[in-house]
């Protein structure tokens, strides 16, 4: 077994790491790390068998400990993962990768000369909605793509104080958040684009973003990437428009909430949406719901598995995951110079 420990047990360590290699075979947590006494008697109750920490220092110097989750603030991601590479571990990162280019690129470099593995938790790769958008783009029934838009809103008036991602701290605000996920899924889609405009704000009375639109563009072709705090009514999560109709999916994955909920994955019904949420295609030949695939969080880890094991391909790559960074960068410049700014290779 892959002996794991995480570093941070905030949301996502508990839901969409913990939560996943606790019915994982091929992995056992064997240690936690948290500084906050009531998220440590909620790690050792739900793992009474691994120790729980209040200093990452100690898990990292555990020999036995094969990979180190990195599950705290985006601006801890650097050096957290830095230390754990050089100690001799295989590292997953939460998204996003870090908050700046050079953080990635050191940490590429480190891993490269201690010949770790590197993995960033990209996630929403693994989210039936875009699975089933992959499927009806690989199909070919909408033509030529030209108008590409995917969205992550949310109706929140209220900033949460205490919440670190809503805070002025490097590598908060929604564009590191929320857009992680849709630059990701775009650059999975359509690769790298030759140039891109964003406009970045905070529409509430909070000190980080907490909305942007951004524009990527490519040849004969429009992504638009949203993310806005107070949409109360739902607009459409992907919207696709082609030469031959278009594909228009609302609501959000389920796998979040049923994990939320404390449901686990136990047969093939797992990350199944209900029929009346499957996306709608129309085009010049028919309009119908398309089936939707399952999503499959666990998949990630299934991968990263036999990567450790047999040696097969990453799940999300740091390079990828350095491009997720790369173009936070270009549209925080975009923003601050209000123009559109091409994209570096």
């Amino acid at each position: 077994m892959i002996q794991v420990g995480i570093v941070g047990y905030g949301l996502s360590g508990q839901i969409f790491h913990g939560a996943l290699l606790e019915t994982l075979p091929a992995f056992q947590v064997q240690g936690i790390v948290t500084s906050d006494a009531a998220k440590q008697a909620v790690a050792a109750r739900h793992y009474p068998s691994a120790t729980v920490f209040s200093d990452p220092d100690q898990l990292i110097s555990l020999e036995t400990i094969d990979l180190v989750v990195i599950a705290t603030p985006n601006r801890f991601h650097h050096d957290l993962a830095r230390k754990a590479l050089l100690a001799g571990k295989h590292v997953v990162v939460e998204k996003p990768f870090t908050v700046s280019v050079a953080e990635a690129i050191d940490l590429m470099e480190t891993a490269q000369r201690t010949g770790r593995l590197l993995t960033v938790y990209h996630n929403r790769r693994f989210d039936g909605d875009f699975l089933t958008l992959k499927e009806v783009l690989s199909s070919g029934a909408l033509g030529e793509i030209r108008l590409f838009e995917a969205a992550y809103d949310r109706f929140r008036p209220d900033v949460n104080p205490d919440a670190w991602r809503e805070q002025p701290h490097p590598g908060a605000g929604i564009l590191y958040d929320l857009g992680s996920h849709l630059i990701d899924q775009a650059l999975a889609l359509f690769g790298m684009p030759e140039s891109l405009y964003a406009d970045i704000r905070s529409l509430r009375s909070g000190q980080a973003d907490d909305h942007f639109e951004i524009i990527l563009d490519y040849p004969q072709m429009k992504a638009t990437l949203l993310s806005r705090p107070l949409v109360k009514e739902p607009l459409p999560r992907f919207a696709v428009h082609g030469t031959r109709g278009s594909y228009v999916k609302y609501g959000l994955d389920v796998q979040e909430a049923d994990l939320r909920a404390g449901r686990r994955k136990e047969n093939d019904s797992w990350g199944l949406e209900p029929e009346d949420r499957w996306g709608i295609l129309h085009t010049i030949d028919e309009r119908r719901r398309v089936t939707a695939l399952p999503g499959n969080y666990y998949a990630f880890y299934e991968a990263l598995a036999a990567a450790i094991t047999q040696g097969a391909p990453l799940p999300v790559t740091a390079r990828e995951g350095l491009q997720v960074i790369q173009l936070i960068e270009h549209a925080r410049e975009s923003h601050d110079k209000g123009c559109r700014v091409k994209v570096s290779n």
